[in-house]
Parts: structure tokens; C-alpha cells; sequence
């Protein structure tokens, strides 16, 4: 079951209202704070409701009027999410963006030892749960003809590598949601926008390897790109007039051409 914690209420309930998965760390945190500076109210979703609540107070301080909710809720966890979705419909219907940032890799093992476990969960976090828990705020946004649906995907989505099956299948699995949902809104006033990123220093590397001292090599000696970087670009789409949409955005550091192809100094 999810779990709210409220907030004081707004001076300025004109604000555009924004709702971000994964909201407590990287690129979901960075996002939160950037729409808070361009005068978003905020909806905070994330499995920590510690750090949650942390980023609340941070927001609510560092954001005069900022109005922020935060849930518990694991975007994997079917009933979870209905339970929620079935308690906020009221505030399903006030959405203005909707970020699905939420999504995780597990493990670099090849297809011939991938382990079952490790595929499932990629998939229930990455495609069934972005999914599921967009589908409401989608035809409330639909209804109302209005509103913006930015996702998380990745240069995976793009371009598969070895020992990154899965995940990759994933990605271009949001790449395709991402695409379809443009075309099935079509008419709607509903912009939908693919962020691709490539490199970026958050715990995704250490979810992914189990290991900091790991998960640091990744980045060592090259300059990745920071949920910084990421937010800045959301908020850059999120902000374009409202007949522009960004369909896709690539965004690689500079230290990286490609998959693999890494610049690091020595």
C-alpha cells in the first residue's frame, strides 16, 4: 500500500503540478529540483520514504510555495500502485508531466548465464512498471487534452551490447511505448518525449554491479554526465512551446561516442 505524506498547501494552486518515479536519488531528485525552480508543484514517488521525506523538507525550504506530496510506492508491485491510483484519482486528473524516471539494470551476466531473477525484476521496474503506472495519468491527460509524458529510456534503447540483454530489451521497449503513445495521442494535445542518456554518475552502476568500488571504475578517468545534465534537458522539453514536442533525446558526455567507446585519461 502506498503512503502519503502531506504538505502545506500552496499559495499559487495555479501552479503546473509535475509527478516524478524515482524521485528520491540521480536523476529523479535532480529532476524534482529543477522543476521546483521552474515553479512546479511536485508529486514524489519512490521506495525510501525516508529519503523521501528529506527531499520534501530540502524542496519545501529551498523552494518557497513549492508544493510537494510524496508516496511510497515500488512501481513493480501491481497492487501497490492500483491501490494508490484508486485513492488519487482526484489528483491523477490535476497531472501536468508526468516523469517515468523510475528503472533500474541488475547484473552483466551473458544470455547464457543470465540469471532469472535479475531479468524479471528489469523488467517488471522497466517496462511493466512504467507501464502500469502511467496508463491512469495517461487518460486522465488524454480526457483533459493536455499534459506532457517524459520517459526515462536509455542508448540502450538504441543500440544493444553484450552482457546487457535484458536490460537493452527493456529500453527499446520504452523506446516502442514511447513512439506508440505519441501515435495513439495524436489529436490529444499529449506531448510524449524519450530521454536516451548514455553515462551518467548515479547509483545505477552500484544497483547494477552490487558494488561501489565497482560501480566508481565505470566512471574513472572520463567525465560522465550528471542527473544534473539529465534534469536540465527535461526541464528544456518540458518548457518548449506547447505546439513543440521533443520526440527523443540522445544525450552522451563528451567522453563517450558510443557504447563502449569511452575516452579515459590516463
Amino acid at each position: 500500500m502506498s503512503k502519503k505524506i502531506n504538505s502545506k498547501k500552496s499559495k499559487n494552486s495555479n501552479k503546473p503540478l509535475a509527478l516524478i518515479t524515482g524521485a528520491s536519488s540521480g536523476i529523479g531528485l535532480a529532476t524534482a529540483r529543477r522543476l521546483a525552480r521552474d515553479g512546479y508543484s511536485l508529486v514524489l514517488v519512490a521506495r525510501r520514504l525516508d529519503v523521501l521525506k528529506q527531499v520534501k523538507a530540502s524542496l519545501e525550504k529551498d523552494f518557497v510555495g513549492c508544493q510537494v506530496q510524496i508516496f511510497k510506492i515500488d512501481v513493480a508491485d501491481r497492487k501497490a500502485v492500483l491501490a494508490w491510483q484508486k485513492e488519487n484519482q482526484k489528483l491523477i486528473s490535476k497531472i501536468d508531466a508526468l516523469v517515468n524516471n523510475a528503472g533500474m539494470a541488475k547484473g552483466t551476466d551473458k544470455i547464457q548465464d543470465l540469471k532469472w531473477d535479475d531479468a524479471e525484476v528489469m523488467i517488471d521496474v522497466n517496462v511493466k512498471g512504467l507501464l502500469s503506472f502511467s496508463l491512469p495519468i495517461v487518460k486522465a491527460m488524454a480526457e483533459k487534452g493536455s499534459g506532457h509524458v517524459v520517459n526515462l529510456g536509455s542508448v540502450a534503447g538504441r543500440w544493444a551490447y553484450a552482457g546487457g540483454a535484458v536490460y537493452c530489451a527493456t529500453k527499446f521497449a520504452v523506446r516502442a511505448l514511447s513512439e506508440a503513445m505519441r501515435q495513439d495521442l495524436l489529436g490529444r494535445n499529449v506531448r510524449v518525449t524519450n530521454i536516451e542518456p548514455g553515462m551518467v554518475n548515479t547509483e545505477f552502476s552500484t544497483v547494477r554491479l552490487g558494488n561501489k568500488d565497482l560501480a566508481d571504475k565505470v566512471y574513472q578517468n572520463m567525465t560522465p554526465l550528471s542527473g544534473d545534465d539529465i534534469a536540465e534537458s527535461i526541464s528544456w522539453c518540458l518548457n518548449q512551446p506547447k505546439h513543440v514536442n521533443v520526440q527523443e533525446m540522445v544525450i552522451y558526455p563528451t567522453d563517450q561516442a558510443h557504447l563502449g567507446m569511452v575516452h579515459r585519461r590516463n
